[in-house]
């Protein structure tokens, strides 16, 4: 005889200041820890020759991304096995130890000895520093894209999606802006490299620090506080998996939302991720110029991401999906291309440009985080979220590298940044076109948040939650 399924009991109703401190611990913690990620794409062309020297601009440039590329490679395995912690430990916990771990890895890489100094020992030990911090950016990710969405009500969490989606990158983008542009003011020309990426590097351990104080003041989410009190008074069941995802979720879901997922990180990393380098190395902007425009980029990435989460909330999470893929479609191309002709002088229009081409890339994540909580019952949320954002993130990421290394000289980068743009924005429309709607399915708790389920395959006719979305 199957355990009787304990009446649902609801999430308690969160204070303001609750919800506030969600919000913003969880957009803080995503920022801080983008930060420590930026830093990299910051000082690329200075640290690329002191650890990847080879006789090729564009393959130093390609190795130097490479480095990125493998610490996002890790983020998945670093979802998968925080996000079970958090599942099972709360998201609090999670926050705590993996944002204090990556600010303690980036600091360690601005104390490294150069290729010159001790050779081929140089980037490998750099590499290893970037697969950790990867493994913990990953853990980050479990804990944020769900404390702030699963603490606010119903009519918030677009919008609070929006903000740690957008203002995450948003802001840890402008944390980095405004520190290398500091940095870069203290060790002028050849002190910067010798020095000032190095103080670029230390200073991802006071950010992490900054943040962690900041989280003493935060709650427990109250859907997971509430879950886990009715599975203490129900029949024991083993923690969620990785691998059950598939019995969550129709596989055919699954695929779809990777490859949204995949597509919309994509998108990011080829244009704000790619964007302090094109500056760079196609415009030839000085130092002070292109920090100063990156702040502006920056800056941009909120006010369309909250629009864009908010938007969902009203309309949908995958008509939002829908209409910025569109858009992009043309409108991302296009721009990489008017850009890559211009020049230093062309100040103005580089601002333009840049800011159309972030806000644009930047618009349909904004609804990704809410979207895959809603997805997945809360018992999985930490775990499905983590996994699904860092594996297409992942991917999304290591497209940089493929743009470099498929450019024979550096002026063809934009023709090929261009060709990139609209393959992966067609992988968005794709994954877009088969995911359901998932709007309004965080508030109906999935009883097998407090009891096992009856056989391995019941959760894979779990209903879609609104009948109206593809299936």
């Amino acid at each position: 005889m199957s355990a009787a399924v304990p009446g649902p009991a609801p999430a308690p109703a969160p204070t303001t200041r609750q919800m506030v401190t969600a919000g913003t611990a969880s957009t803080v913690g995503f920022a801080f820890d983008l930060f420590d990620l930026f830093i990299l794409l910051y000082v690329a062309s200075t640290v690329g020759p002191l650890f990847f020297p080879t006789d090729s601009p564009t393959l130093t440039l390609a190795a130097t991304f490479a480095s990125f590329g493998v610490s996002l490679v890790m983020r998945p395995l670093g979802g998968a096995v925080f996000g079970r912690y958090a599942d099972r430990h709360g998201r609090k916990q999670t926050m705590l130890v993996t944002v204090g771990g990556v600010g303690l890895a980036t600091a360690l890489m601005g104390t490294l000895p150069t290729y010159a100094a001790i050779g081929v020992a140089a980037p490998l030990v750099f590499v290893a520093l970037r697969l950790v911090q990867g493994l913990l950016v990953g853990g980050v990710v479990a804990s944020t894209h769900t404390l702030g969405t699963e603490t606010v009500p119903q009519r918030w969490r677009g919008l609070v999606s929006g903000l740690v989606a957008g203002g995450g990158p948003g802001l840890g983008a402008v944390i980095a802006s405004v520190v290398f542009l500091a940095v870069s003011s203290a060790f002028p020309g050849p002190a910067f490299d010798a020095w000032g990426w190095r103080v670029m590097f230390f200073t991802g351990l006071v950010a992490s620090l900054a943040s962690l104080a900041f989280f003493r003041l935060l709650e427990e989410s109250p859907v997971w506080s509430a879950a886990r009190a009715r599975a203490a008074g129900a029949v024991p069941e083993p923690p969620a998996r990785a691998r059950d995802l598939p019995t969550a979720v129709r596989p055919r879901t699954l695929v779809a939302a990777a490859a949204l997922v995949t597509g919309a990180g994509a998108q990011y990393y080829l244009t704000s991720g790619y964007l302090p380098t094109f500056l760079d190395e196609i415009n030839q902007l000085p130092a002070g110029a292109r920090g100063l425009l990156l702040v502006w980029t920056s800056l941009a990435i909120l006010p369309i991401a909250l629009l864009a989460g908010h938007a969902s909330e009203r309309f949908g999470r995958r008509p939002v999906f829908l209409a910025t893929g569109i858009v992009n479609l043309v409108a991302l191309p296009l721009l990489a291309l008017a850009m890559g002709g211009l020049g230093p002088a062309d100040t103005g229009a580089l601002l333009g440009y840049g800011l159309m081409i972030t806000m644009l890339a930047n618009a349909p994540i904004a609804a990704v985080p809410i979207f895959l909580n809603e997805l997945f019952p809360t018992r999985l949320r930490a775990t499905a979220t983590a996994l699904i954002w860092n594996g297409g993130f992942a991917i999304g990421g290591l497209t940089t590298t493929f743009v470099s290394l498929a450019s024979p000289t550096v002026p063809d980068i934009p023709s090929r940044l261009a060709l990139f743009l609209a393959v992966v924005v067609a992988l968005f429309l794709l994954g877009a076109a088969f995911v359901p709607e998932t709007r309004g399915a965080l508030d109906r708790e999935d009883p097998r948040d407090a009891v096992p389920s009856p056989s391995p395959t019941a959760t894979a006719d779990r209903p879609e939650p609104l009948p109206g979305g593809s299936q």
